[in-house]
């Protein structure tokens, strides 16, 4: 059998076990998804390769952490954070597969960031993601902010890796922004089980795709204005799908069963 995971603390509310799980039963894998909440990331990756673990996952608050306990891959060095781990190679690779969850997410709602305008609103973690994910195909990337000094220098560190026209501000500049903007991710926790928004529904318009990274509820109150608006719109799930479908197809090689696995996610988030 084989032993995938997840290290973090919490995980106790992770949505990543069963939507493995569901992809293992569904492509006849011997395997289990586990968790663990070890002190440090170093320690973590060390206890799992020498447990015989064939992949990890790894989420807050270690993801950071996590880059000198593996050789990062070039996606990882340039977003500055671990979130998957394969155990294949010696030392063990990291990658940050919440990139290829943003690139995919707007795939699969046919929506192409080739030559686009986007706006990626937080500075955090999952902005970073975004950033990285949509700098090299748009022809202009904002980066906004509630701290607008975070938001420099996310754009500043997105200038020097990708190159391209990237900009940044507080949460005042998509006023100027948004309206001109194809693209648009809210990568902040504004809208996580309240009924808030970080952008204001005045300057959501019909010519915009919408990506809210939040996911509980998963009809946020961004998503229900951007769809009222004419806007394309692309919830939370789907990012945290496809970072996942990412993982299982490096850890396995195979192609990950992406309906089994939203199927799962899905009904555990009701």
């Amino acid at each position: 059998m084989d032993v995938y995971g997840l290290v973090g603390d919490p995980v106790g509310h992770s949505l990543s076990p069963p939507m493995h799980e569901a992809a293992y039963d569904a492509v006849g894998m011997d395997a289990r998804y586990v968790t663990f909440e070890p002190d440090d990331a170093a320690a973590a990756v060390a206890g799992a390769a020498d447990l015989g673990v064939a992949g990890l996952n790894v989420t807050v608050p270690f993801k950071e952490a996590a880059l000198d306990a593996v050789d990062p891959d070039p996606v990882a060095a340039r977003v500055g954070a671990v979130n998957t781990v394969d155990f294949s190679t010696d030392p063990p690779t990291g990658t940050n597969t919440d990139v290829a969850g943003v690139e995919r997410a707007f795939t699969h709602h046919d929506v192409d960031p080739a030559g686009a305008t986007a706006v990626v609103v937080g500075a955090g973690g999952a902005a970073r993601a975004a950033a990285f994910a949509l700098a090299e195909p748009t022809a202009a990337l904002h980066v906004a902010n509630r701290t607008a000094e975070r938001a420099e220098a996310l754009a500043a560190d997105v200038r020097e890796s990708v190159g391209g026209e990237v900009t940044a501000g507080g949460l005042d500049s998509l006023a100027e922004s948004v309206p001109d903007a194809d693209l648009l991710v809210n990568a902040t926790s504004v809208g996580m089980e309240t009924d808030e928004t970080p952008v204001p529904a005045d300057l959501l318009h019909a010519d915009l795709a919408v990506l809210d990274a939040v996911y509980a509820p998963l009809d946020t109150r961004l998503l229900r204005e951007a769809r009222a608006a004419g806007a394309t719109t692309v919830d939370g799930a789907w990012m945290l799908l496809y970072q996942g479908a990412e993982a299982f197809e490096r850890w396995t090689g195979e192609e990950a069963p992406v309906a089994a696995m939203n199927r799962a996610l899905r009904a555990e988030l009701g």
